[in-house]
């Protein structure tokens, strides 16, 4: 816009013929130019330099800021440890307080250890402090002195509590190789205990004398182990005495409890007392249970005797039943006779019925759900049963009728005859009915044109 001004001034003043306008030095319009070109430069510059200081206090804040998180993190994790490491709590402890102790000390040094990069950080973070003109530079190096010291003594006192532990350690080990070597037998032989208390008392349920015998045979083998067990009992028994006999004689405190086990030996008698007691009664229980599945495999046999017979007995009833219902056999007066004669048979053979009912109450209080000896049950020869007495009574019936239409009809026996081999021809099933696919058929070999809407 000066620019422009300028050219304007120039244009008037040579349109009025006067003289044209020269600035005094140092204010033409490119002195002015290269004036304000300066002048943003010189600004860039600034604020290139505004941009580097605030990058530099804001790495200031951010250092001082981490140093303080770091050196609280470290204090609050250094608070107490000294007084710990200088504590004499493990001189009056038992073997396995000691050996706690000796655990957590062993933690501590590898916590220790972890915490040596911290320091090392908090140091390099103070350094880096200093070296960036840090206004509160002495407040921080007197902490980081602080926390080197401090580092220092932990590390001095670290060495100190392991050369005592070590030291006391050695003086309860005797003790603690018979309490470990207790803790070793009588664990297992704890378990051994506890599952041959359960096994013994087991309930158990058989349905077979293959069962019951696996059993017996399992207990007597059981039973054979007794005399080990007996020898390891005493074995574990007399570790007990022996540290007894060592804690008198040397007043080791504490040393009667074993610190690697809860079991006690008064424990370990109980339950082997317990379990010499209950060998006997798992005898008797086998042996009765025994007997009892003795007393199930002869119901068992005896309905199955039984059953072999009936069953196919009805079988064979039915089948004779089946053929006089199809007409194939005489003339109807000698087929009504046969199916009464039938009908007698099946009225005197009740008492096999009778008989096999009275097993199967037997067993179905024995609770007896199998019986291998026979394929027939109860209630399959209660169904064959009701089914020949109804088809005897059907076929009488139906026999009877034919009678009274041949008598009214004038049919004679040939021609009844020829019917019923015809029925027969279409009865596929010998069901004494047509189905309607085998009634369709029969319609269609005598002529009628039947087709596949329903009619």
């Amino acid at each position: 816009k000066l620019e422009t001004n300028f050219n304007t001034l120039q244009t008037r003043l040579r349109l009025s013929n006067r003289p044209a306008y020269l600035p005094t030095e140092g204010k033409m319009v490119s002195d002015i130019a290269n004036a304000w070109k300066g002048l943003e430069l010189a600004e860039k510059g600034f604020e290139e330099w505004l941009l580097s200081e605030m990058m530099r206090l804001e790495r200031l804040d951010h250092l001082a800021q981490k140093f303080k998180h770091k050196a609280d993190i470290h204090e609050e994790w250094t608070m107490g440890k000294e007084e710990m490491l200088q504590s004499q709590d493990f001189r009056k402890c038992r073997l396995n307080e000691l050996k706690a102790l000796k655990k957590k000390h062993e933690a501590f040094e590898s916590d220790l250890a972890a915490h040596q990069d911290r320091v090392e950080q908090i140091a390099a973070i103070a350094q880096e402090l200093n070296a960036l003109e840090y206004h509160d530079s002495a407040s921080v190096n007197a902490r980081c002195q602080r926390i080197c010291d401090q580092w220092d003594r932990l590390g001095t006192l670290t060495q100190k509590r392991r050369s005592a532990l070590d030291e006391a350690e050695r003086m309860l080990e005797k003790v603690d190789t018979l309490h470990l070597e207790f803790a070793k037998r009588a664990a297992p032989f704890n378990n051994w205990l506890d599952g041959a208390r359960e096994d013994l008392v087991d309930m158990f349920i058989v349905h077979t004398m293959d069962e019951i015998q696996g059993l017996i045979d399992a207990h007597e083998q059981f039973k054979q182990t007794l005399g080990e067990a007996d020898k390891e009992y005493k074995a574990i028994v007399s570790l007990v005495q022996e540290v007894q006999n060592i804690a008198q004689k040397y007043n080791i405190p504490g040393s009667l409890e074993n610190p690697y086990t809860t079991l006690t030996a008064n424990d370990i008698s109980a339950k082997w007392t317990d379990v010499r007691q209950l060998v006997p009664k798992r005898d008797q229980v086998l042996q009765q249970e025994l007997m009892k599945q003795q007393n199930n495999e002869r119901l068992r046999r005896l309905f199955a005797e039984k059953a072999n017979v009936v069953g196919p007995w009805i079988e064979r009833q039915m089948d004779a039943v089946a053929t006089i219902g199809m007409g194939m056999i005489g003339a109807l007066e000698d087929q009504i006779t046969k199916l009464k004669t039938f009908h007698q048979a099946v009225v005197t053979y009740r008492p096999h019925m009778d008989e096999l009912e009275k097993y199967h109450q037997e067993i179905q209080e024995a609770m007896i759900f199998e019986n291998r000896y026979t394929q027939y049950t109860m209630e399959t020869l209660r169904v064959g049963w009701e089914q020949l007495l109804t088809s005897i009574n059907r076929n009488i019936n139906e026999v009877e009728n034919q009678i009274l239409t041949r008598d009214s009809k004038g049919i004679t026996q040939e021609q009844l005859n020829e019917f019923r081999a015809s029925f027969n021809h279409f009865d596929k099933n010998r069901t004494g009915r047509l189905a309607p696919d085998e009634f369709k058929s029969c319609l269609v070999s005598i002529g009628y044109s039947i087709s596949k809407d329903r009619q």
